[in-house]
């Protein structure tokens, strides 16, 4: 017997309309793998979506690619992840659960957990991810003692980040101890964190992460390059990491130190010779020797070649050149100076613009209180503005 292990989706994460199309592509490859694969079932360790409430037809798509599951008998079990989990309680995964497309098997009541017994005969429960860490509560409160007594293959899923296994790139987030888990389980179905591990622990079993199925951010495009998923062979005792490789990722990083816009241009161009159909990143850092970012014209060069999506990372790219401006007088000179500068098509004069601005600057005074403070502002505001009659009317 043989069962999937995906987590973290982000169906629709992508701002760019190519990559976003990927995201659900490569959730269609997984689920056609699957069934390819013979798998019992599939578990999806939250974040099927990147969104509560994802776009209609983001929704359309997962739900006829489920359906493709479901009609080859292969169940799909869910918990919500950090980006599905929802504080009305509402979301996609109900209009999914509803369908019968797919099974949450986060049953928490008065802090004790149920199983949902596949047909298989395997146990699987788990708790949902949720924005912050709002989850650690429940862990604390659950009920694990009758959990860990149940007999047969368990497993649990959960959706967090465990500090026994922070790799160093993420020793600041903020995680739980492996010890917050039930023991006593076959596997642990992780998402959260996208990196794949996995690996037995005493007294727990396999603890397992696949990683994100498709790349969500700039720098997971640049280092993971693709996305995958487990196979878990229960019979055979084995598990297989699966790639999903649609597009070749062709990662770019150039050094500006001491160089020009115009060799920028000129090394970009050198080294976006083969990449057609593929996704590419360009890194560009360091400190031009002269002239200002904007002076490296992208769009001309992107325009010219013939990749499948080219996206680029410029927040440490910086210039030498810096616009001076002089500033001369007192703060009082300098604000007139700018008011006089603004006001040419307005209805207000120097005089009361100068007033409104000492209205704004005002600080409350000893004793007063926050509602009579705002109410004596407004009043000397309505008398500045010589709106008086107005506001008597209104009232």
């Amino acid at each position: 017997m043989k069962f999937a292990h995906l987590a973290d989706c982000h169906v629709g994460g992508w701002r760019e309309p190519e990559l976003k199309q990927l995201s659900i592509l490569h959730f269609k490859e997984a689920i056609d793998q699957c069934i390819r694969e013979n798998v019992g079932f599939i578990l999806i360790a939250g974040d099927l979506f990147n969104t509560s409430l994802p776009d209609i037809e983001l929704i359309k798509e997962v739900a006829d690619t489920l359906r493709k599951a479901h009609d080859k008998d292969i169940s799909v079990y869910m918990i919500p992840g950090s980006h599905d989990y929802s504080v009305s309680g509402k979301t996609m995964l109900d209009v999914l659960e509803k369908a019968g497309l797919i099974e949450n098997v986060m049953k928490l009541k008065d802090n004790n957990l149920e199983f949902t017994i596949d047909k298989t005969n395997v146990k699987i429960t788990g708790l949902y991810g949720r924005r912050r860490g709002l989850e650690k509560q429940d862990y604390l409160m659950l009920n694990k003692e009758s959990l860990e007594k149940e007999q047969g293959y368990k497993i649990f899923m959960f959706h967090a980040l465990l500090d026994e296994l922070k790799p160093r790139d993420m020793e600041n987030i903020e995680a739980y101890s492996l010890y917050l888990l039930p023991k006593n389980f076959n596997y642990y179905a992780g998402g959260h964190p996208h990196f794949i591990y996995s690996e037995k622990h005493e007294g727990y079993g396999t603890i397992a992460y696949p990683g994100p199925l498709f790349p969500n951010n700039f720098k997971e495009l640049e280092e993971l390059k693709q996305g995958g998923f487990f196979i878990i062979d229960v019979t055979n005792n084995t598990s297989k990491h699966i790639i999903i490789k649609i597009k070749e990722v062709h990662s770019i990083l150039i050094d500006a130190n001491q160089k020009t816009p115009f060799e920028i241009e000129k090394e970009l161009i050198e080294r976006l010779k083969d990449v057609e159909n593929k996704i590419v990143t360009i890194r560009i850092e360091g400190i031009l020797n002269s002239g200002k970012t904007s002076d490296i014209n992208f769009r001309d060069i992107f325009s010219r070649m013939n990749a499948y999506s080219i996206i680029r990372n410029t927040n440490k790219l910086e210039s030498k050149e810096f616009e001076t401006v002089k500033i001369e007088g007192t703060v009082e000179e300098i604000e007139t100076k700018i008011l006089k500068e603004n006001l040419e098509n307005s209805n207000l004069n120097i005089n009361i613009s100068n007033e409104l601005m000492n209205l704004l600057s005002r600080e409350k005074e000893d004793g007063e209180t926050k509602t009579d403070f705002e109410s004596r502002i407004i009043k000397d505001t309505i008398r500045t503005l010589r709106l008086e009659k107005m506001w008597e009317n209104a009232a």
